[in-house]
């Protein structure tokens, strides 16, 4: 009885054929938004351009919400302008909290992986402290198109090399991991091409640089790294934290010291540090894998 129902729903009153065929866009936008909510970003933009119905339900805010961090509200409040992301559609706040925001006198940024909407953060080297960084003799503030904060720290030689540095955020729930993006040897362009002057390197190969990550709820991290590869930036990992209490502010800190006063070292470029969800730290790796190739 089934068949026969079937088979006469698809074939039009004289027997001869199909009248109609099921269409993907016949599939309510309420069923194809359940499927989406599924998906990551990207592939749900990429679903929205096939036709009218998949456009439609890839503007559902519930599926949108479900990318936002959960904590979306708090960065609205202490980042965003508040007052202009009300009444937009959960899609279009996540499409903003995508690009960077600066925070704390802009020497900080946050935003969104757009892939997976994990939060995001960099600390320049002017929200760095930064040992010395005051007496010319030592460091300059240099310009440069190689870092998003256009402008980057260049040690030419001391003998104390300390940097400490600190955030305090709300974090959604999940792994962190912290780097240091740096740089041995002064960049520069020169008739349109890309040089290094590695005149002032030196003492980093004699001991390691020691990385120390601490937070307020008691998590610590420990490392120790030789720094080499001259001519490109390198993430330098110090280490990883958990936060299972997302509506509460965390601080964690975090530094970088080479104290052995037997030896001067110099030669070194400081961008920023980075705080990334550790389920996308293999992009970080594979950006060191493609500098050591150079």
């Amino acid at each position: 009885m089934g068949a026969n129902l079937s088979c006469a729903t698809l074939c039009d009153t004289n027997g001869e054929g199909p009248s109609s065929k099921p269409r993907l866009g016949d599939i309510p936008e309420s069923c194809l938004a359940l499927v989406l909510m599924h998906l990551d970003p990207p592939d749900i933009c990429k679903l929205a351009r096939l036709n009218r119905a998949f456009r439609g339900a890839s503007s559902a805010d519930f599926i949108w919400e479900s990318k936002l961090p959960s904590n979306y509200k708090f960065i609205c409040e202490k980042v965003l302008d508040e007052k202009s992301v009300v009444g937009l559609e959960k899609k279009d706040v996540y499409a903003r909290m995508c690009k960077p925001y600066p925070f704390d006198g802009g020497a900080k940024e946050v935003w969104l992986d757009k892939n997976t909407g994990g939060l995001c953060f960099s600390i320049s080297s002017k929200g760095l402290a930064i040992t010395g960084i005051d007496d010319r003799r030592y460091w300059n503030q240099i310009s440069t198109e190689e870092s998003r904060f256009h402008t980057v720290a260049y040690l030419q030689q001391i003998w104390w090399f300390e940097i400490d540095g600190e955030l305090e955020f709300e974090f959604p729930k999940g792994m962190y991991s912290l780097f240091f993006r740096l740089h041995l040897g002064r960049s520069s362009k020169r008739m349109g091409r890309r040089v290094c002057n590695s005149e002032h390197i030196h003492g980093w190969d004699i001991k390691p640089v020691r990385f120390q990550l601490t937070t307020s709820d008691g998590q610590r991290a420990t490392s120790k790294c030789f720094l080499d590869n001259p001519g490109n930036w390198v993430y330098y990992h110090v280490g990883d934290f958990v936060v299972d209490r997302p509506c509460e502010l965390m601080k964690i800190k975090f530094s970088m010291t080479q104290i052995d006063c037997t030896h001067t070292k110099g030669g070194l470029c400081v961008d920023a540090a980075f705080v990334y969800p550790s389920t996308i730290c293999t992009e970080i790796c594979k950006l060191n894998k493609l500098a050591g190739q150079h």
